[in-house]
C-alpha cells in the first residue's frame, strides 16, 4: 500500500498532456495533487494526447495498463482504476537517446515497472468515485501564412512579406481563454494566404498566392481533407487559379463551387468542387478591364501617401451574396465592385444590371461584408481608409451607397492601409482593420444600418492583415502580418469594444485565421 508521501511523489511526476494532466480523479486526491481538472485515463488518451505522439493502450479497463510511446521510447503511462488513473514516468535509462530501446523492450520494462501499481487498483477504486471525463473534441484554428517572398512584382507593390511562415499552421484553441497551442503545420512554400472551410467542416481550401505555376505563371488553389478527430490535413489536389497571385478564396453557398480572386492577374475564376471535395478545372474565368483609378485617393486622410494598387487591375475579393444568386467581386485598381448573376448548374458568371458600382476615385475597395439581415453591405477601401454602407437589393443584385465614414479615429492624419472588415454575428457592430495605424476600429450599427465610431484597439502587432471571431463571437483574433504573431482579444458584447487577453501566438507572416469546432458534427 502507498503512503500519502509516496503517492504525492508519484502524482507530481505526472506527465502533462496539453492543458491537463493524467492523474487520480476525486476529492480524496484533489488535496494531494491540487489539480481538480483531470480526466480518466481512457478519455485523457482519447482527447488530450498531442497529435504528434503515437499512442497505444494495454487494457484500459479498471486495473488495466496504458502507455504512451514516442519514437520507440516510453514517455509515460498509467494504471487505470475505476474512474481514475495514476501517472507513471519511465526511468531515465528508458528515455535516454544514448541507449535506445526497442518498442517491445520498452513495453516490457514499463509493464514490469507498473505491475505493482496494478495491485492497488481495488484499493483506489474504493477510495475514488468514478466521474465522467467531460472531454471534448478540440476547437481547431488554421492560420494561412506567406511562406515565400513575393517576386516578379511591380515597383509600386508596397506589401512585400518575406515569407516567414511555413504554410498552413494548425492550433488547438482553449475554449475559455482563447490561447492557442501548436498542433503542427502543413508545410507548403506557395503562400496559402487565404483559407475557406466548407459548411460540413470536412474540407479546407487555400488560395496559394504565387505566380510560379505552369506556362501562364499562375497561382494555385488547394483542396484538403480534414481529419475529424484531430483536425489534421491531407492534400486532395491542387489546380491552377487561372491568374497570378490568388489572394482570396470563398465557397459558394451551394457548396459546389470555389470562387477565387487573382490579385496580380486581375481576374476571378469559378472552380467546381467534385464529389470527393477535390477541385476541377475552372468553369468560368473573368478578366477585369477598365480605367485604373488615380494614385491619390479621393478620401485619403490628410498627409497620406498611401498608394498600393492603382497601377493595374487587382481583383482582391470574390464572394456570393447570402442567397447565392449573385456573386460580387472587387477590383482595387478599378475602384469598382462587380456584380454577377451566378448559374449554379453551369458555374458561369454573367454581368448583373448594372454590372458594377463605382467607389470614389483612388479609394481602392478591398473587402466587403454583408450584414446578417442581408440588406446592408459594408465595403472597406484600402487607400481611402474608409467604410461605405450600401443598401443591397437581393432580388436584383443592386448596390446603392448611402454612407461613407473614416475607418480611423477622429483627427487622424498620415498614411494608412485598410485591411479586413467584419460584422458581429448579432449585427450590432462592425470592425475595420487599419494597417500602419495598426488598430481595429469598432463601429456601432444604427437602426438603419448607418455606423458610428465607438473605439479603436491596438492590435499588439504590426500590419493586421485580417482578423476573425472564434465560433462563439466572444473572442477576436488579429493576424499581424509584419509582427509575426496572432493576438487574441475579448469582445465586450454590450459595447463591442475589444480587450486584449494577453495571449500572443508566434507565427511567421500570418494572413488569415479560420476556426473549426470538431465537437460539432461534420
Amino acid at each position: 500500500m502507498f503512503s500519502e508521501d509516496s503517492l504525492r511523489r508519484l502524482l507530481h511526476s505526472g506527465w502533462h498532456l496539453g492543458a491537463r494532466s493524467v492523474g487520480l480523479l476525486g476529492h480524496n486526491v484533489k488535496g494531494i495533487l491540487g489539480k481538480p481538472e483531470l480526466l480518466t485515463a481512457r478519455r485523457a488518451f482519447q482527447w488530450d494526447v498531442p497529435h504528434r505522439h503515437s499512442v497505444w493502450v494495454e487494457d484500459a479497463g479498471p486495473g488495466g495498463i496504458g502507455i504512451i510511446q514516442r519514437e520507440g521510447d516510453v514517455r509515460a503511462g498509467f494504471v487505470s482504476t475505476v474512474g481514475a488513473a495514476i501517472p507513471y514516468h519511465a526511468p531515465d535509462y528508458m528515455q535516454s537517446a544514448a541507449h535506445p530501446m526497442s518498442p517491445e523492450a520498452s513495453r516490457r520494462s514499463f509493464l514490469k515497472a507498473v505491475a505493482v501499481l496494478g495491485g492497488t487498483a481495488p484499493l483506489l477504486a474504493g477510495a475514488v468515485k468514478a466521474q465522467p471525463a467531460g472531454g471534448k473534441s478540440p476547437l481547431m484554428a488554421y492560420v494561412g501564412t506567406f511562406s515565400s517572398p513575393l517576386r516578379d512584382v511591380l515597383p509600386t507593390q508596397v506589401d512585400l512579406p518575406p515569407g516567414n511562415g511555413r504554410g498552413i499552421h494548425l492550433y488547438q484553441v482553449d475554449r475559455t481563454t482563447g490561447a492557442m497551442t501548436p498542433r503542427g503545420a502543413y508545410e507548403v512554400g506557395t503562400s496559402p494566404s487565404c483559407l475557406a472551410l466548407n459548411a460540413a467542416g470536412t474540407r479546407l481550401y487555400s488560395a496559394n498566392e504565387t505566380d510560379r505555376t505552369g506556362e501562364r505563371n499562375e497561382g494555385t488553389v488547394s483542396a484538403f481533407a480534414i481529419n475529424r478527430v484531430d483536425g489534421q490535413l491531407t492534400l486532395l489536389n491542387t489546380v491552377g487559379s487561372s491568374g497570378a497571385g490568388p489572394t482570396y478564396v470563398s465557397i459558394h453557398p451551394s457548396g459546389r463551387f470555389v470562387l477565387v480572386a487573382n490579385y496580380f492577374g486581375g481576374s476571378v475564376a469559378v472552380l467546381p468542387i467534385l464529389p470527393e471535395g477535390r477541385l476541377g478545372a475552372a468553369t468560368d474565368i473573368k478578366q477585369d478591364a477598365g480605367t485604373v483609378g488615380p494614385r491619390k485617393a479621393a478620401n485619403a486622410p490628410p498627409g497620406s501617401f498611401a498608394f498600393s494598387g492603382h497601377d493595374r487591375t487587382h481583383a482582391h475579393m470574390i464572394e456570393a451574396d447570402p442567397s447565392g444568386r449573385f456573386v460580387l467581386h472587387v477590383d482595387l485598381g478599378l475602384d469598382r465592385i462587380f456584380v454577377w448573376k451566378f448559374d449554379e448548374g453551369s458555374g458561369v458568371l454573367t454581368p448583373g444590371d448594372p454590372p458594377a458600382v463605382r467607389l470614389p476615385p483612388g479609394d481602392g475597395p478591398r473587402h466587403f461584408f454583408f450584414h446578417p439581415n442581408g440588406r446592408w453591405c459594408y465595403s472597406i477601401q484600402e487607400e481611402g481608409s474608409n467604410i461605405v454602407l450600401f443598401d443591397y437589393d437581393a432580388a436584383k443584385g443592386r448596390l446603392a451607397a448611402r454612407q461613407t465614414l473614416s475607418s480611423l479615429p477622429p483627427r487622424f492624419a498620415g498614411s494608412n492601409f485598410c485591411s479586413g472588415i467584419l460584422v458581429s454575428g448579432d449585427g450590432r457592430f462592425v470592425y475595420a482593420g487599419n494597417r500602419l495605424h495598426d488598430t481595429i476600429g469598432t463601429f456601432s450599427v444604427g437602426p438603419n444600418g448607418e455606423l458610428t465610431f465607438v473605439s479603436e484597439e491596438w492590435t499588439r502587432g504590426s500590419y493586421p492583415r485580417s482578423f476573425n471571431f472564434d465560433p462563439t463571437g466572444q473572442l477576436l483574433y488579429s493576424c499581424n502580418q509584419r509582427g509575426d504573431n496572432v493576438a487574441v482579444f475579448r469582445v465586450d458584447s454590450s459595447t463591442g469594444r475589444l480587450v486584449f487577453t494577453g495571449h500572443y501566438t508566434p507565427v511567421g507572416n500570418p494572413s488569415i485565421i479560420v476556426f473549426l469546432d470538431l465537437a460539432k458534427g461534420g
